[in-house]
């Protein structure tokens, strides 16, 4: 069971990333909130480090994956982040502020690595991050007003990619929480609670987009 719930994550998080790295390419836009992913890809390279000095298992191997699918949606951040940047990047220039951005997420979670150690540490603060991403994805999909840069496969794997791991750490228990953990139970369903709304909110965006695509369509037939 416990083995099942770490490929269910992997695997869900890991289309997350591939999508994402397609649809910016397609929409020529990032598909992930940029300050989610600077956490998202510090906490990758820190326990994939931390988990190969440590000795090789399922987990670090997905670590691993995540990070170098990262490094590509980082890319695209780069090439297509500059025109829907927020208001502090434009003021204090995108990619200093991008890298300044990425340097304190890398400060912030080694940060809670020191004072939680390895096993604690990497899940409170993915669990953290994963609720801020939840809200981040609903903040640009407002914002942006269209499903520019989003998808369904993003959204739906993104929340049952954090589902599974809210099980398997928070209920059944496992790593560095044999007990599970009311923390992580309620951080975890908050991102479920968050996830569901932007799910909701993408499908009518998704519903009205192809509406106006038909419309557009007829218009030039008739």
């Amino acid at each position: 069971m416990k083995t099942a719930l770490t490929l269910i994550s992997g695997i869900c998080w890991t289309l997350v990333y591939i999508e994402a790295i397609r649809v910016s390419r397609r929409d020529k836009s990032y598909a992930v909130p940029f300050y989610a992913l600077a956490l998202n890809i510090s906490w990758e390279l820190i326990y994939t480090i931390y988990g190969f000095r440590r000795g090789v298992d399922l987990q670090t191997n997905i670590n691993a994956v995540w990070f170098l699918f990262d490094l590509g949606i980082l890319y695209t951040y780069f090439k297509y982040g500059n025109r829907d940047s927020a208001s502090a990047g434009r003021a204090f220039g995108f990619t200093r502020w991008s890298v300044l951005v990425l340097m304190i997420s890398f400060a912030v979670e080694y940060g809670f690595l020191r004072e939680f150690g390895e096993a604690v540490g990497a899940g409170y603060s993915a669990f953290l991050q994963n609720l801020l991403m939840s809200v981040l994805f609903i903040e640009m999909l407002a914002r942006r007003g269209t499903s520019r840069g989003q998808s369904l496969l993003i959204a739906v794997n993104k929340w049952i990619g954090t589902l599974a791991p809210t099980i398997l750490f928070g209920i059944l228990g496992d790593g560095g929480f044999p007990k599970g953990s009311f923390l992580i139970v309620m951080l975890g369903g908050l991102c479920s609670v968050f996830d569901l709304i932007y799910i909701g909110m993408l499908v009518r965006i998704l519903r009205r987009d192809r509406k106006m695509e038909r419309k557009i369509q007829h218009t030039k037939h008739s």
